[in-house]
């Protein structure tokens, strides 16, 4: 039983740290290279993550500056954030990439937080379906006479209780992020 809550605890950590990734993704006032974790550019017909194809600097809190590790790259890297979803124009000087991140509207900050919203009760979605794999482990187990009763039901709570804990730590980050998106 105590193996069984230990690895549903790791998965629901993990859960909690891929939200906490997603979240980074979703722009606020500030440059963060994070912004850029998802987006892929098509570098020799490949499909390559920017963070392999340049360097990302930020010399002022609402710029973010790429400089490609190859010159060739330049053009795809700039067509990938162009394309994407950040609302951002990138300028191009021939050997780098300059962003300059418009301040958020108030109607755009909204937007956001709607997004982090929807990711936040996608990893909740995610926290709750790891733990009732692990109930139907534990019913499984007691259908096979391999636990008692008592026990099943105090794996059951003890379940629910590390449920309750990485809920509530998402909506921790969830209350974090929305601060940060409406501080302007």
């Amino acid at each position: 039983m105590d193996e069984l809550i230990k690895d549903t605890a790791k998965k629901m950590e993990q859960a909690m740290e891929f939200a906490r990734q997603d979240f980074a993704t979703v722009r606020t006032g500030r440059a963060n290279p994070a912004m850029f974790n998802k987006l892929e550019a098509d570098y020799y017909g490949a499909p390559t993550p920017l963070q392999q194809l340049a360097t990302f600097q930020s010399p002022e809190p609402r710029v973010m500056l790429i400089n490609p590790f190859d010159a060739s790259a330049l053009n795809a890297i700039e067509k990938a954030i162009r394309d994407s979803d950040l609302g951002v124009n990138p300028a191009s000087d021939g050997k780098s990439i300059r962003i300059v991140l418009p301040e958020l509207t108030e109607e755009r900050r909204k937007e956001y937080i709607k997004i982090v919203r929807g990711k936040s009760e996608e990893a909740r979605v995610a926290v709750r379906n790891i733990r009732r794999h692990a109930v139907d482990e534990v019913k499984k187990a007691e259908k096979n006479k391999e636990i008692g009763e008592d026990e099943a039901k105090r794996g059951e709570k003890r379940l629910d209780d590390e449920t309750k804990k990485w809920v509530e730590s998402i909506d921790q980050l969830l209350k974090a992020k929305e601060a940060e998106l409406m501080a302007v």
